[in-house]
């Protein structure tokens, strides 16, 4: 019994051995080394004691748009759907889909024969009635000069003179029924009433259509120019307001969703006459020239309103710019890789750039990448070269 005992604490003896031996061997293993570089005096140390890894970009000087960002939607200035006038037979389509057509470009032709019947019995008609009303003009003017023999009554000239005032309307009317019939025999004739391109055929040769029809043959939408409608929020709207009651011309810009492509150029044509009290926003409409086909109507697209141009601004890059409870600040880097925080003035951001109003000058190099790791008086190590950032006027040529 007292054998077992004296095994039992010799092995808890060595198990408390080996447990301190292991945490020995993991405290030595996690201990951290040296810090390798060279640190100037009364520099603060990295997290691990060393200067932190950091990628610098430089502040530059350049212009800066000032932008005011939407969503927007390409709409056509004019949609048709092209519908027959006249009833009859479609005998022929003389349109391709997706054709580009000029106003007035023969589109389709109901059958004509109808309609050209038509329009030989009214000119029958009229040629009956021209030809009554020569008749009774002739016998005025003899009732004319046998009154001035005093050879008939007054009664009689005055009749006669009132039938050809009679035959004078009946031409008339005939002569509107030949217009009207040569006018819907004209027709038959389906014609493109506006410039644009051509959507799906919606009817084929063969079919029966009439005036009434609700299904058109065709849609044509206007491409060149075209639109895009945005909304602003009231609060944007000043600024706006001030540059068209001058009469200025200003510029917007449509780019795809994701924001890297510029599809085109226009300018804005107009403003709504009130805000909408439900969102608190105003619609405004920009036109553009188009002339690539780059906008398709009911396309999504971001617009993008140019405000104001600034000359010679001090400008940095977005990620540059760090966000703490105090406001806007950046880490600048000296001459001796020992880092400041220095809070600045964030004007505007176009997304790649922010313009400072200040803080700092141009040429002081800032951490672009690295920024968690440091604090004020942080040593640091360059890697790479400072980036360069490209202006916003730059980037609107590339994108173009």
């Amino acid at each position: 019994m007292s054998d077992t005992r004296s095994r039992s604490r010799f092995s808890r003896k060595w198990l408390i051995v080996l447990v301190v031996l292991v945490a020995v061997l993991l405290a030595w293993w996690l201990w951290p080394s040296k810090p390798t570089g060279h640190a100037p005096a009364g520099a603060a140390p990295g997290p691990w004691g060393g200067p932190v890894p950091v990628r610098l970009t430089s502040v530059s000087e350049g212009d800066f748009n000032i932008e005011l960002k939407a969503l927007g939607t390409v709409t056509a200035l004019n949609t048709v759907n092209v519908r027959s006038r006249v009833d009859g037979e479609l005998v022929k389509v003389l349109f391709e889909e997706g054709q580009l057509v000029k106003a007035g470009d023969l589109l389709a032709q109901i059958d004509p024969r109808t309609y050209e019947v038509a329009l030989q019995q009214a000119e029958g008609t009229l040629a009956q009635s021209q030809a009554q009303l020569k008749n009774a003009e002739i016998d005025l003017a003899r009732y004319k000069g046998l009154f001035a023999e005093d050879s008939i009554a007054k009664q009689t000239l005055d009749t006669q003179d009132a039938l050809v005032g009679q035959y004078r309307g009946t031409v008339k009317n005939n002569q509107a029924a030949v217009a009207d019939a040569r006018l819907k025999l004209d027709f038959t004739r389906i014609r493109a009433p506006i410039d644009g391109r051509l959507g799906l055929r919606q009817l084929d040769v063969g079919n029966l259509v009439n005036s009434g029809d609700t299904t058109p043959l065709v849609v044509i939408t206007q491409v060149k120019p075209i639109s895009v409608n945005f909304t602003l929020a009231e609060n944007d709207l000043p600024p706006v307001l001030a540059r068209v009651r001058n009469n200025e011309k200003l510029l917007v810009q449509a780019w795809d969703r994701s924001e890297k492509n510029l599809l085109a150029d226009g300018e804005l044509q107009s403003l709504d006459n009130q805000i909408d009290v439900a969102t608190g926003t105003v619609k405004l409409k920009a036109r553009f020239a188009n002339d690539n086909e780059s906008l398709f109507p009911n396309q999504f697209v971001n617009a993008r309103l140019r405000v104001q141009t600034r000359n010679g601004v001090t400008l940095i890059p977005s990620a540059a710019l760090q966000y703490g409870s105090r406001g806007t600040f950046v880490y600048v880097v000296d001459a001796e890789n020992k880092v400041q925080v220095r809070p600045v003035t964030a004007e505007a951001s176009d997304g790649a750039q922010v313009l400072i109003s200040d803080g700092v000058k141009v040429g002081e190099h800032l951490v672009l990448e690295g920024t968690d790791k440091l604090k004020d008086g942080s040593t640091v190590e360059v890697i790479g070269e400072p980036s360069n950032q490209t202006t916003p006027a730059a980037a609107d040529k590339k994108g173009a």
